[in-house]
């Protein structure tokens, strides 16, 4: 192992290989990024987030990619296709746009059944529908047999960032609430279970879904009010708070008796160890607002589909203090630390 500095200057170990690990959304990812990408890559002061706004001809453009290999591609509550128009379409709304186009780039390998290709691209096209984005371009490579595991997906998503919206993790600050709009942990382990093939006494789905609608009203209503959004996707809540906490130099304090939690998924995570705050969601995100709008903002959340399920999980309590932390049910307070690395892997 060698040593180099990270964004903040201070020394890390620098891996001789890439691991799995490094791709789980945790602190070796964090690493990763800090050593590799954002050196040479990233622009003086620019935060590191899952998309990026940009100005064009004098509009804000909310721009993000991603690339998807969730194992196995059908899972109950969706597919790799609907997955990818998903989850950029968030990442797009998470930045404070409205989702307005995708690319679409599909890595196959020789020998994929075409019935399968079919109907995946046939879900990416209803997802994208649902969604009112418009697929503009793509490009579609065929590899050798077992070069990516069936099939690969790289979406990219633009649009047009809402006028009154200024979202920006530096933003959040000392008694800032903090909401969620449904339960979490669901994705991570329904496509947990369908890889393994678990048989748990009733059927998990992953809850992969768009948010843009329930941004764009909170947005709508509240304006600048709300301060930070994020979608917990790898590495889960734990992964997505620690890194606001770390970009906004605060303390959350998140409360378990409010968390939104399936009875079924907290049983599975309990049976194989797991920590639902570190299981990825896809149809979920936080939202940072004014203290003052907690309650509106949730009754706003309450109001749209997908967001039924809201709550209000937690606040922040301090400022120069970056940490998360939980009272547990038994009234103890206790550390939420960001996740090493791999706990689930190809999720998403």
């Amino acid at each position: 192992m060698s040593e180099s500095k990270g964004i903040d200057g201070d020394m890390i170990n620098k891996p001789e290989f890439i691991t799995l690990s490094h791709g789980a959304g945790g602190l070796l990812s964090q690493q990763l990024i800090a050593q590799e990408f954002a050196p040479l890559l990233a622009r003086a002061g620019q935060p590191l987030n899952d998309a990026a706004v940009i100005t064009l001809g004098g509009v804000r453009v909310a721009f993000s990619t991603d690339s998807f290999t969730v194992s196995p591609l059908f899972f109950p509550g969706g597919d790799i296709g609907s997955l990818a128009v998903h989850g950029t379409v968030n990442d797009v709304a998470m930045m404070g746009g409205e989702p307005r186009f995708l690319s679409l780039a599909i890595v196959v390998e020789e020998g994929f059944p075409t019935a399968d290709l079919h109907r995946l691209v046939q879900s990416v096209a209803e997802a994208a529908k649902r969604c009112g984005v418009d697929v503009v371009t793509g490009d579609t490579k065929v590899v050798e047999r077992g070069a990516v595991d069936g099939l690969f997906i790289n979406t990219t998503g633009l649009g047009v960032v809402y006028e009154q919206a200024d979202i920006d993790p530096a933003r959040v600050g000392l008694g800032d609430a903090v909401l969620i709009n449904g339960t979490i942990a669901d994705h991570g382990v329904a496509v947990m279970c369908a890889r393994e093939e678990l048989d748990v006494g009733g059927e998990i789905r992953s809850d992969s879904a768009p948010v843009a609608d329930i941004v764009g009203k909170l947005i709508e209503v509240l304006g600048d009010r709300v301060h930070a959004l994020r979608d917990p996707t790898r590495g889960g809540l734990a992964a997505t708070l620690n890194e606001i906490a770390g970009q906004a130099d605060v303390m959350i304090r998140l409360d378990e008796s409010t968390l939104p939690m399936k009875p079924q998924v907290v049983g599975v995570c309990e049976i194989l160890g797991l920590n639902p705050l570190q299981v990825a969601c896809e149809g979920k995100f936080l939202a940072f607002v004014d203290g003052a709008a907690a309650d509106n903002a949730l009754a706003i959340m309450k109001s749209v589909t997908n967001g039924e399920q809201a709550a209000i999980i937690g606040e922040v309590t301090a400022v120069g203090s970056a940490q998360v932390q939980m009272r547990t049910a038994l009234g103890t307070t206790r550390l939420v630390e960001m996740p090493p690395g791999e706990l689930l892997p190809r999720i998403c």
